[in-house]
């Protein structure tokens, strides 16, 4: 795995947390303010926060499944029960 990658853009009010330097595309999620960023394989990559000044006091719940997870931190399957 990569190192963790955090860049904040504070004109556009916009978090981007990244496991990877590979170039990826940003998808919608169960989060209006959050963005999933995915490979070309459709691996989760990283996430964006929009608006994240506004929503600093606020718990950002995601919908993540295990399998997603796994990718994300590359993590094998099997090595978790």
């Amino acid at each position: 795995m990569d190192k963790l990658k955090i860049w904040y853009d504070p004109e556009g009010d916009f978090l981007e947390i990244s496991v990877s330097d590979i170039k990826g595309e940003f998808r919608s999620s169960s989060n209006r303010n959050v963005l999933i960023k995915t490979d070309r394989r459709g691996s989760i990559v990283g996430f964006a926060v929009l608006n994240v000044s506004k929503v600093e006091n606020e718990p950002l719940d995601l919908q993540v499944s295990l399998k997603e997870l796994q990718q994300m931190i590359g993590v094998p399957q099997a090595e978790i029960s």
